[in-house]
C-alpha cells in the first residue's frame, strides 16, 4: 500500500495546507500521481447554502493548494459515476472536516469498500484529519461531533491500528472535562485490542509497502491497553503497529 495520514491540514498562523505541502508532492510524485480524485464529504458547514456549495468551496480551497504544486484535481462530488471516479482514479484525496459524516457519505455512496479495494492493490491514499481516521479500521477515535449517524462506523481499515488526529497532551487552564488522554483510555478499556497513536499536529504516517514512517516535526504518542503510553520520534523502528 502507498498511504500518507497526516493529522492536519494548517498550523496556527500559516497558509492552508502550509506545513504539510512538500510531503504532499513528494508523495505524488514518487508515486507518479498527475491527478488527484479528492472526496470532500467532512467539509460541511464551509458555505451557507448548503452541502453541495460547501463541497464546492472544499474542493475549491483545496484543488487552488494542489494545482499550484503541479496536480490537477477532481472533485467526486461532481462526478457523474462516482464509483467509476473511483474505479479510475491514480490517486485518492480524503480532506479532513467531520468524521461522522465523511463516515456517512462514503458508506450511503457505498465507496467505503470500493476505496479500500484498490488501496489494498496500490492505489496512493492521501487524507488529513478525518481523512486520516478513515484508513483507520473504526471511527472511533475521531474528535468530532456525531452531527449524523453513518450506516456503520467501520472505516477502510487500512491500517491495524487507531489514529487520534490532532493529539493534544495539554490540559487547558480551568477546563473541567476530560483531557484527551482520557478519552483515549476509555476507548481502549472496551477495545483492549487496539492501539491507537496520538498524531500531533505537524505529522504525518506514511506506509509505502512494508515501510512506515513518522513524518514531520513532533513526536507520536502510543497508548495501548494495560500499558503506560509511551513516545516515539521520527525514525523510529514502527514495524510492530502493523
Amino acid at each position: 500500500m502507498k498511504l500518507c495520514l497526516i493529522s492536519n491540514s494548517t498550523n496556527a498562523g500559516e497558509a492552508y495546507l502550509g506545513w504539510p505541502q512538500e510531503y504532499i508532492k513528494e508523495f505524488l510524485n514518487k508515486n507518479a500521481v498527475k491527478k488527484v480524485l479528492f472526496v470532500p464529504f467532512a467539509g460541511v458547514g464551509l458555505s451557507a447554502d448548503g452541502l453541495q456549495a460547501s463541497y464546492d468551496a472544499y474542493a475549491e480551497r483545496v484543488a487552488g493548494v494542489f494545482n499550484k504544486l503541479g496536480f490537477e484535481l477532481e472533485s467526486i462530488h461532481k462526478a457523474e459515476d462516482p464509483k467509476k471516479a473511483v474505479a479510475e482514479a491514480e490517486c485518492v484525496v480524503v480532506g479532513g472536516g467531520n468524521t461522522f459524516h465523511l463516515y456517512y457519505e462514503m458508506h450511503r455512496q457505498e465507496l467505503m469498500s470500493l476505496v479500500r479495494e484498490r488501496a489494498l492493490n496500490g492505489l496512493p491514499y492521501m487524507g488529513w484529519s478525518a481523512g486520516s481516521n478513515l484508513a483507520c479500521p473504526t471511527l472511533k477515535t475521531t474528535n468530532d461531533m456525531p452531527i449524523i449517524e453513518p450506516a456503520s462506523f467501520d472505516g477502510l481499515n487500512l491500517v491495524p491500528f487507531q489514529i487520534n488526529p490532532h493529539y493534544l497532551d495539554a490540559n487547558p487552564e480551568g477546563h473541567g472535562g476530560e483531557t484527551r488522554e482520557q478519552r483515549i483510555e476509555e476507548f481502549l478499556m472496551v477495545n483492549r485490542e487496539m492501539t491507537v497513536v496520538g498524531l500531533r499536529e505537524a505529522c504525518l504516517l506514511e506506509v509505502d509497502g512494508d515501510d512506515l514512517q513518522l513524518k514531520g516535526n513532533r513526536d507520536m504518542r502510543i497508548f495501548q491497553f494495560g500499558k503506560d503510553f509511551y513516545e516515539v520520534s521520527c525514525g523510529s523502528d514502527l514495524n510492530f503497529l502493523k
